[in-house]
């Protein structure tokens, strides 16, 4: 049932790849112990807990539900198999031990994913902003992508001193507070964590997931950059809320050694459902065709903070944004009868 969820439900191929893996092995590794000692141990007419129900397992609200609880019975049904496995075959409990543990993975990959998803959603535009020239200016900016609807705006400056970029970060979070866009700090965990943002973005090079969580907590948006789909996957089991794919053009604002394209975008959009921000030189005379991958998301430095007038620039590429994935969604729609 996790398999037909991750496969009907959430058209996932990576999870569901990982949900089918795990099948797999679980039934090569029950051929330690033969199918005529596993039927012959099975007495379904006698069974006195064929008569035991209680009134929640009968109640399933959506097919979410139905999922979360086949998670629940099959890690109780392989820890049982692993200790009353040890009476019969240590290596046979072990592997059941192993495949436990990489449920509770795939577990806690699928319900990360479904909060993420969840809370990012109408989420589609993310601004990269650095601290700007002076404070006023950087209060002006961010006022303005505020007020023009940002879902995100993620605070990036390798320039700045500790003090000031807790200063700017702090100043983006008064300024978000109790507003739809969200605030999200790059690469620096503590510094997201003093000042409660919403998100911390990461790099390969930064921070795992789990040492951030150890900083800003278990509530905080954690965002991975990825750069191929090996990474992507990695972040997706790591426990990521969303992830950054690219870069996929040179950047203004960034420089790169290699280009991961819009064949990565094809890739994650095929491939996995965590939402995913396509990255780098991204505008809006390119975004048709980044949307045409099936990435929905994008961040955008350039094409918004060095524009003359920023709040048009979001206001112009979130509508873009809305229309050209709505145009992908109907015609991805069957005819009406």
């Amino acid at each position: 049932m996790v398999e037909d969820y991750l496969r009907f439900v959430l058209d996932d191929v990576f999870l569901t790849h990982e949900a089918k893996r795990l099948r797999h092995e679980l039934a090569e590794v029950g051929t330690a112990i033969p199918v005529a000692d596993r039927h012959a141990a099975r007495d379904t007419l006698a069974d006195v807990g064929t008569g035991i129900s209680t009134t929640g397992e009968r109640n399933r609200a959506n097919s979410w539900d139905v999922c979360a609880a086949s998670l629940k019975r099959t890690e109780q049904s392989l820890r049982s198999l692993e200790e009353y496995g040890k009476l019969i075959n240590p290596e046979f409990a072990r592997r059941i031990e192993s495949l436990r543990y990489q449920l509770y993975t795939l577990e806690k990959a699928i319900d990360v994913g479904r909060s993420s998803r969840d809370r990012l959603d109408g989420v589609h535009l993310c601004v990269l902003m650095d601290g700007r020239r002076s404070i006023e200016e950087f209060e002006r900016l961010v006022a303005a992508l505020v007020e023009a609807g940002a879902g995100m705006i993620q605070l990036r400056d390798k320039r700045l001193d500790d003090r000031e970029l807790v200063n700017r970060a702090r100043l983006l979070r008064q300024f978000t507070r109790g507003k739809p866009t969200l605030a999200v700090v790059n690469d620096r965990a503590d510094i997201a964590a003093a000042v409660d943002a919403d998100g911390v973005h990461l790099g390969q090079k930064d921070l795992s997931v789990k040492d951030a969580r150890s900083v800003v907590g278990t509530r905080m948006l954690v965002g991975v950059s990825t750069h191929n789909i090996e990474q992507a996957r990695a972040a997706v089991l790591d426990g990521a809320n969303y992830l950054g794919a690219g870069p996929t053009y040179p950047s203004q604002t960034k420089a790169f050694d290699k280009l991961s394209g819009l064949d990565y975008l094809r890739e994650v959009a095929s491939e996995i459902r965590l939402p995913t921000f396509a990255i780098g030189g991204i505008s809006a005379e390119n975004l048709p065709e980044v949307l045409a991958t099936g990435v929905s998301r994008v961040a955008v430095g350039a094409a918004v903070s060095e524009a003359v007038d920023p709040a048009c620039a979001v206001r112009e590429l979130s509508g873009m944004l809305e229309r050209l994935t709505a145009e992908a969604v109907s015609t991805s729609l069957p005819p009406d009868p």
